[in-house]
């Protein structure tokens, strides 16, 4: 499979060309357009238990599945929201956490699961219980809220990221999930709260804007139900 994101911002799109009986699968509501040999069904990937487990983590019960018949085929895919589209390699030696929301796209070769947070993080990460875990070998797209930004950390660097603003990192990586600030009352009136503390090696992915600040934001211009 060949691949290309085109209008790389906030509105890009994910082409893909695809070999002969070649597929690939994707967020349910991906697909944008494709080619008339290409067969697109709904598939509900690990049974009934991992639909659920993605269900809880923020994503889809079902996954898309491309497939190109007898011939070379090309789709665009799109995530739902404006944002940025990233493609990552995995080499199976590792598995790839990612936020809810995150996961656009993946080759064949590639499993999308579910693992469960412990108890404290899953209360304290305002994200619940439940991330997306990627493994295998092949390309994962990933889609974020604003532009996909890498912070690359050496080993025993460390670098503290807002919650609403993580998009994907690597399990091998340690992390911790603390206040913004010394104290409660200053984490909360800084308007930051949360935080996650990452320390290397390893690349964490962010994304330039929050979801939730941007809610927020538009809450005052929303009409207001009078029934």
């Amino acid at each position: 499979m060949e691949y290309q994101i085109l209008h790389q911002g906030a509105f890009p799109l994910l082409q893909v060309q695809l070999g002969p009986n070649e597929s690939i699968k994707a967020e349910s509501g991906a697909m944008v357009s494709m080619s008339p040999n290409i067969e697109l069904k709904g598939t509900m990937e690990g049974g009934i238990m991992r639909g659920l487990g993605r269900m809880l983590s923020g994503e889809s019960f079902f996954f898309q599945e491309l497939l190109s018949v007898g011939r070379y085929g090309e789709a665009t895919l799109a995530p739902a929201g404006p944002g940025g589209i990233e493609a990552v390699e995995l080499d199976g030696s590792y598995r790839l956490m990612v936020q809810k929301d995150g996961f656009l796209a993946a080759t064949a070769g590639i499993d999308v699961n579910t693992r469960m947070q412990n108890l404290s993080k899953g209360l304290m990460s305002g994200e619940g219980f439940f991330i997306v875990e990627i493994s295998g070998k092949g390309t994962v797209f990933l889609s974020s809220y604003g532009a996909i930004h890498a912070i690359n950390l050496e080993a025993g660097q460390e670098v503290v990221v807002d919650n609403g603003h993580l998009v994907a990192w690597p399990d091998y990586m340690n992390y911790s999930i603390e206040k913004a600030s010394k104290g409660w009352v200053s984490s909360f009136t800084s308007g930051e709260g949360l935080v996650c503390r990452f320390r290397g090696e390893g690349v964490v992915l962010i994304q330039t804007r929050n979801p939730r600040s941007f809610a927020e934001w538009l809450k005052p211009y929303l009409p207001v139900s009078r029934g």
